[in-house]
């Protein structure tokens, strides 16, 4: 599928090979009926297991971010989630592991062993709703397509906030910025790059007080998504 380069604010028609200025824009059309969903539950069980703890975790006041389930000798269910407001402390993940246990083990979802394992999502932490990608408008990202657009599903640059259900992200292309505008529900993969700026913004920001980790022995507070690379 083609980029179609298109002026910014204006989308009046750019003739192929010139560019309206630095910050020209491309436009992705939508391609026939569709509708925005999330990213964050990918496979058929993903979205049962969501739809199972969701209310759970959302009772106790948090967001579901994500949730794998992923295979092995041992299957790990693995849950991101933090509060509305961004944060999570280890003591609420352990919180959020037993009332998710309970409920599963009622559902009776999941026929083989597993273990389960509940998180913060991490610093360079995996991007899976629209409000992510204006929440942290400014910071490098990797964005991933379900189709080829313009010839490639890989796409990196700085986040230039939302757009309707369009996600919006400065690249340089023949040494000029410009902006490109991803549909949404386009998307099959989007997670933050792990740069000084962003390490320095998030720690900043954090407001976790210090918690003796060694006695949660099924919880991680680190980015769970690195065992997916």
């Amino acid at each position: 599928m083609p980029l179609q380069q298109r002026r910014v604010g204006v989308f009046s028609e750019v003739p192929p090979g010139k560019i309206d200025g630095p910050r020209a824009r491309f436009f992705v059309s939508r391609i026939g009926p569709g509708h925005m969903t999330d990213l964050i539950a990918k496979s058929a069980i993903d979205r049962r297991l969501a739809e199972i703890v969701t209310p759970v975790i959302e009772d106790m006041g948090f967001e579901l971010v994500r949730i794998r389930l992923m295979g092995g000798k041992t299957s790990t269910l693995q849950i991101m989630a933090e509060r509305p407001e961004g944060g999570i402390e280890v003591d609420e993940c352990a919180e959020i592991s037993t009332a998710v246990s309970a409920i599963l083990d009622v559902e009776d979802p999941i026929l083989d062993t597993y273990t389960l394992e509940v998180s913060s999502p991490g610093i360079d932490r995996p991007l899976t709703r629209l409000k992510d990608f204006e929440t942290f408008e400014g910071y490098e990202v990797k964005i991933e397509t379900q189709e080829m657009i313009d010839g490639r599903k890989r796409w990196r640059g700085v986040l230039a906030g939302v757009e309707g259900g369009e996600v919006l992200l400065n690249i340089e292309e023949g040494g000029e910025e410009q902006t490109i505008g991803l549909q949404f529900d386009w998307l099959s993969d989007a997670k933050l790059i792990l740069t000084d700026d962003l390490i320095r913004d998030m720690l900043r920001a954090r407001k976790a007080k210090p918690v003796d980790e060694t006695q949660y022995d099924e919880i991680q507070a680190d980015d769970a998504a690195a065992q997916e690379e």
